[in-house]
């Protein structure tokens, strides 16, 4: 697996999805302490990809993409806490959920590949 960019990696794309729509729904909540920190995690996962992909050493990436799958899991668990606390839907949480599912399996099926 070859990649240029780092925009060309799919779970990038898919870590990119889940910022986006995590800002979109949280945009117009008031609890700006959880809000905070479930956007930060959110857009940890696709920065961590990139930064990785950027240090060029495969050791480097590895240790990234963990990081990455590190705060994919944070994610995931802030949801389940959106969701106990009636801050979205059932709908909207079985969305994130199969995403951050769908981000994790991938990272880790790339870390196997380095």
């Amino acid at each position: 697996m070859k990649f240029n960019r780092f925009e060309d990696i799919i779970v990038w794309q898919k870590a990119q999805e889940l910022a986006l729509i995590v800002y979109k729904l949280f945009d117009k909540h008031k609890d700006f302490g959880f809000i905070n920190q479930i956007q930060r995690a959110a857009v940890s996962v696709s920065n961590n990809i990139a930064e990785g992909f950027e240090r060029k050493s495969n050791n480097e990436f590895k240790y990234f993409l963990y990081v990455a799958k590190g705060s994919n899991g944070e994610v995931r668990n802030m949801i389940y806490l959106a969701k106990n606390l009636n801050y979205i839907t059932e709908q909207d949480f079985q969305k994130l959920f199969a995403l951050t599912i769908e981000i994790s399996k991938m990272l880790s099926g790339l870390i196997k590949t380095l």
